[in-house]
C-alpha cells in the first residue's frame, strides 16, 4: 500500500526530471547537429529555447492538445447527468474534484484522463464504452482513470508523451536536413576527424534518441497501468467490476478511429485493433500490458 501512496510525489519528482532530461537532451542535439550542419551556436541557443518553450507548454497544456487531437467535446450535466452523477460518486470516495467530463463520439471502447492535477483534470469516454458497459463496469473504468488522476499520472505521461514526440520530430528533422542538404557544410578537410566522429555521433544520436524515447515512455505506460488497477479497486473495493470492464474490452475489436501512436500510451487499453502482442520483443513496444493479465491479478485480489 505504502508504495502506492508514495506514487504522488514520486510522480511529481520525475515529471520535474523528465524536463530537466528534455532539455538537456534537445540542448545536446542541438549543439552536436548544429557542428555537423554548419550552424553552430546558433542552432545550439535554437534548440535550447525550443526545449524550454515546449516543456512549458507541455506542462500546462499538454491536457488540451490531447483532448483537440482526439476530436473530444465537453459533455455537460444535463445532457447525460447519470454519467456526471457516476464520476461524481466515485471522486467522493477517492477524495478528489469532480473533473471535467469529454467524449469522443465513437463506438470503439476506450477511456482515458489528461490534465496536469486534479484541480484541472478531464475524464474522457466514448459513446460506446459509456454505451456497452453496465454501471458497475463503468465505476471500474471511471475509478482506474480517476487513480491516474490521484497518483499525477496523467501530468507524468502527458509529459512523457509530448517530449517523446518531440525528440522524434527533431531526430527526423536532421536526417531530412542531412539527406537533402548532406548536412556537412564544415565537415571538409579543415574540420577532418573531428568533423566525421561528430557526423556519425548525430547520425546514432538522430536514429537511437527517437526508438530509446519510445521505449521508455511505452514502459512506463505499462507500469502506470498495473498501478491504476490497483488503486482503482481501492477507491471501489469491487476488482471484479473492472475486470469484467476489461473482458469486454479485450473482445472489442473496434480499433478506435481518433486514436494516434502520441495518445495511444494515455487510453485504459490499447485503442487500435488487437489489444495484445505476445513474446518478449514484441511486449517492448506495447503500451499496454495483456489484458489478460491484468484480469488475472484482478481477480485474485
Amino acid at each position: 500500500m505504502a508504495t502506492i501512496f508514495n506514487e504522488v510525489d514520486s510522480n511529481k519528482r520525475k515529471s520535474l526530471l523528465i524536463l530537466g532530461v528534455f532539455i538537456a537532451l534537445v540542448t545536446l542535439m542541438g549543439y552536436v547537429f548544429g557542428v555537423v550542419s554548419g550552424n553552430g551556436d546558433s542552432l545550439l541557443i535554437l534548440a535550447f529555447l525550443f526545449s524550454v518553450v515546449t516543456s512549458f507548454a507541455s506542462f500546462y497544456y499538454s491536457g488540451q492538445i490531447v483532448l483537440a487531437i482526439s476530436g473530444a467535446r465537453e459533455v455537460p450535466e444535463a445532457e447525460n447527468p447519470e454519467l456526471h452523477h457516476l464520476v461524481e460518486n466515485i471522486c467522493i470516495g477517492a477524495g478528489l474534484p469532480k473533473p471535467k467530463v469529454y467524449m469522443i463520439n465513437d463506438t470503439a471502447m476506450n477511456a482515458f484522463a489528461t490534465g496536469r492535477d486534479p484541480q484541472h483534470a478531464v475524464v474522457c469516454f466514448t459513446s460506446g464504452i459509456v454505451s456497452k458497459l453496465n454501471r458497475t463496469e463503468l465505476e471500474g473504468v471511471v475509478a482506474h482513470e480517476l487513480s491516474h488522476v490521484k497518483n499525477y499520472d496523467i501530468r507524468y505521461m502527458a509529459l512523457v508523451s509530448v517530449m517523446a514526440g518531440m525528440v522524434t520530430l527533431l531526430a527526423d528533422w536532421f536526417l531530412r536536413n542531412l539527406w537533402w542538404g548532406r548536412g556537412r557544410r564544415n565537415n571538409d578537410r579543415e574540420s577532418g576527424q573531428i568533423g566525421a566522429i561528430l557526423l556519425i555521433v548525430a547520425i546514432v544520436l538522430a536514429v537511437l534518441s527517437p526508438i530509446f524515447a519510445m521505449l521508455v515512455q511505452f514502459a512506463i505506460s505499462r507500469r502506470r497501468e498495473f498501478l491504476a488497477d490497483a488503486s482503482g479497486v481501492l477507491i471501489t473495493r469491487y476488482p471484479e467490476g473492472l475486470a469484467s470492464a476489461l473482458e469486454k474490452l479485450a473482445a472489442d475489436k473496434e480499433p478506435l478511429e481518433a486514436a494516434n501512436r502520441a495518445t495511444e500510451p494515455l487510453y485504459i487499453v490499447n485503442p487500435f485493433y488487437g489489444k495484445e502482442v505476445g513474446g518478449w520483443l514484441t511486449g517492448l513496444f506495447n503500451t499496454h500490458p495483456p489484458l489478460s493479465e491484468r484480469i488475472k491479478i484482478l481477480r485474485s485480489m
